[in-house]
C-alpha cells in the first residue's frame, strides 16, 4: 500500500515511539533490578537494544523522506523524554517533580526549533 502524505508523517514517529520503549527499558530497565549481576544485566540489555534499532532504524529511513536529520533528532528528544517519563512514574516508582518537568520543557523548545524555517 503506498504511504499518503498522512502516513509518511506519522509512521516514522511510530516506530520511533516503538524503538525508545525498548531503548528506556535496555537503559534503565535493570535498576528495579540492582542485584542481578552485571554481565547479565548488560547482556540482556544488548538483547533488548537489538529491538530497539529493528524499529529505529527504519523509522529513520523512512522519516528520512519528510524529516531532516536534526528534525529527526528533535523529534527523538521529545519523543525519549515523554516514553522515559511515564516509564520513570510507572515502572520505576519516581514520577517526576517539578524541575524535572521544567528542565524537560526547555529540551521540547529546543527541538521545536528545529522545525522553524
Amino acid at each position: 500500500m503506498p504511504a499518503t502524505p498522512f502516513t509518511a508523517y506519522l509512521y516514522p514517529v511510530l516506530l520511533l515511539v516503538g524503538s525508545n520503549v525498548f531503548m528506556t527499558f535496555a537503559w534503565y530497565g535493570h535498576l528495579k533490578y540492582r542485584s542481578a549481576p552485571l554481565l547479565a544485566v548488560i547482556l540482556v540489555s544488548w538483547g533488548i537494544a537489538f529491538f530497539e534499532y529493528c524499529l529505529q532504524v527504519p523509522g529513520n529511513r523512512l522519516g528520512a523522506a519528510v524529516y531532516s536529520a536534526p528534525q529527526l533528532k528533535g523529534m527523538q528528544e521529545v519523543i525519549t523524554l515523554l516514553v522515559f517519563a511515564v516509564f520513570s512514574a510507572f515502572y520505576l516508582g519516581q514520577p517526576l517533580k517539578w524541575n524535572h518537568w521544567a528542565a524537560f520543557a526547555l529540551i521540547v523548545v529546543a527541538a521545536l526549533l528545529m522545525f522553524k524555517e
